[in-house]
């Protein structure tokens, strides 16, 4: 009975204390701002091009048309000539082993896989209509083709150095 009675009496005065703790806290509430008051605006551009209007797309239709026109100058050559073979390898997987001259011309040694191909300048390599501009001692430069973010296509440089055995 003793632990009977101790153990009601202090559940009374932890509620006693739960109580009292609750009548003590308040809240802290920021009050929410007036909104503001909306004020409309007057359309001021009523002398310009509507755009929605056929003459703003009918220029927009002919700025296209003459950008992919522009596109298709840089692009339609490789599309209508045949492909070479270092065409089918991306230019990662293409290392430049060395070079040399032949007919006083230079030509670049590059290893694709266990293959060894001789490459001239004015030949293509790559997966992005690469095309070889110069040969030099240690490197192989080149220009390829790419389309940028906006669709575009676009030259970019590009090269292969030479790699000594056991670096790459």
């Amino acid at each position: 009975m003793t632990l009977i009675a101790c153990s009601s009496s202090s559940r009374d005065e932890l509620q006693q204390w739960m109580i009292e703790q609750k009548a003590q806290t308040h809240p802290q509430i920021k009050p929410i701002a007036e909104p503001k008051q909306f004020k409309p605006e007057s359309y001021a551009m009523i002398t310009q091009v509507d755009p929605f209007s056929n003459q703003k797309l009918t220029q927009a239709l002919k700025k296209d048309a003459n950008q992919a026109a522009s596109n298709g100058a840089l692009i339609a050559p490789e599309m209508s000539r045949r492909k070479e073979p270092l065409e089918e390898f991306p230019l990662d997987t293409m290392t430049l082993v060395g070079s040399m001259v032949q007919d006083g011309k230079p030509v670049a040694l590059v290893q694709v896989g266990p293959l060894l191909y001789q490459v001239r300048t004015g030949e293509h390599l790559g997966q992005n209509y690469g095309k070889v501009l110069n040969i030099v001692e240690t490197e192989l430069t080149l220009r390829e083709i790419v389309q940028d973010a906006a669709g575009e296509w676009i030259e970019r440089p590009a090269s292969l150095h030479l790699q000594e055995k056991g670096r790459k």
